[in-house]
């Protein structure tokens, strides 16, 4: 409730101020064009088309900013030539539709606040006035807050059809993200299998090879306390490939993640890292299954790098789900320097855009570390 009525409020004071800069661009249509009209087919009808199209700039940048500080709006920069003089020059009427629409809104709570004040100091004594204005003051204060979003879409259309991006750019931008996080993801997934690959080779079957090694030198003693000593080695052995394996697995998919979800498996990550990890969860839903399995990968990378390269003593993980958003921080207390073009981190930022989420890394010379990961949920 809280945050609607201060989205509504912002959205509010948006459209206010563009009722009042509505009363310049009015003028500034109104002059402009009595000016070019004054100086059509003179030598300095070109100087006053320069300077008109300069005011036009300048008050159009005034509302992209005022609509990305109020609305939230993503607009491009004022295009130069007529695009942002025809945006001004029509850009009032929305701004004074929006004028209209607060001033009826100003109207509605005095008459819904009738049946408060009108008793006492109007000296209202008929209670059926009182009720019926009030209802109808109630009813016409409820149609203007809607208004004051209808009027900020259309303040925010009008802007996009001569400012941009319109809908079809809006659509080419999006092609293009979905694009180059798919292309991601794929480099992503042929990293893991070579990484894979290399852990199993290097690790997994070195082990094996070593361990079938170690069996045919038991198999040829002949002395029953070399043969015995040969078997033990290969039992310990056999104990380091069962280790090295389940390390390789635990890298590819935790099934903790499946058992117990996001909690779960970032106590697994604490658990394993060879440095204290302070872990808080805070989740008050259930996040989607790839979110968690991305949030899990962030941390578990992030976790892994502080151990190896940073000389941290201590790493926190903070995961918590918001505005369905899911979350995530991974702080140490290294000396910093983490690249984010790295392989690890890069491939991390792949997972991470193929679900429309963000990941940010700052990790100064003199640490510490942040990398911090939103992910939706929606």
């Amino acid at each position: 409730m809280c945050t609607h009525l201060k989205r509504w409020l912002r959205v509010t004071v948006g459209v206010l101020v563009g009722a009042l800069t509505a009363v310049v661009e009015l003028a500034f249509a109104l002059v402009a064009g009595l000016w070019l009209l004054a100086t059509l087919g003179r030598r300095t009808g070109r100087g006053a088309e320069a300077r008109i199209v300069g005011g036009a700039r300048r008050l159009a940048e005034m509302e992209r900013r005022r609509m990305a500080a109020f609305f939230g709006s993503e607009l491009t920069a004022p295009p130069a030539g007529l695009a942002a003089v025809n945006y001004v020059a029509s850009r009032w009427a929305v701004g004074l539709l929006g004028g209209v629409v607060l001033a009826c809104a100003l109207l509605g709570a005095g008459y819904a606040s009738l049946a408060v004040w009108g008793w006492f100091v109007a000296d209202i004594r008929s209670p059926g006035t009182l009720l019926l204005s009030s209802i109808g003051g109630l009813f016409l204060l409820f149609l203007c807050v809607q208004g004051t979003y209808g009027v900020a879409l259309a303040d925010e259309r009008h802007a996009r059809r001569f400012l941009g991006p319109n809908d079809g750019q809006l659509m080419e931008r999006r092609i293009g993200e979905l694009v180059a996080s798919r292309a991601g993801v794929v480099e992503a997934v042929h990293d893991e299998r070579r990484r894979i690959e290399r852990d199993l080779h290097d690790g997994v079957q070195q082990r094996i090879v070593a361990l079938g090694m170690l069996l045919g030198r038991a198999r040829r003693a002949w002395e029953p306390e070399k043969s015995a000593r040969l078997l033990a080695q290969a039992h310990e052995e056999t104990q380091q490939a069962l280790a090295e394996l389940r390390e390789v697995a635990w890298r590819v998919y935790p099934a903790a993640l499946d058992e117990g979800g996001l909690a779960a498996a970032l106590d697994t990550v604490a658990e394993r890292a060879a440095i204290p990890v302070r872990l808080h969860c805070d989740l008050h839903e259930t996040p989607p299954p790839t979110a968690q399995a991305v949030a899990y990968f962030v941390a578990a990378e992030a976790v892994t790098n502080a151990v190896k390269h940073s000389g941290a003593t201590l790493v926190t993980v903070h995961a918590e789900q918001r505005n369905d958003v899911l979350h995530l921080r991974v702080e140490d207390n290294g000396r910093g320097g983490a690249d984010p073009s790295g392989g690890g981190l890069l491939g991390l930022a792949r997972r991470v855009a193929a679900l429309d989420g963000t990941l940010t890394v700052a990790s100064p010379a003199q640490g510490p570390t942040l990398i911090t990961a939103e992910l939706p949920c929606a």
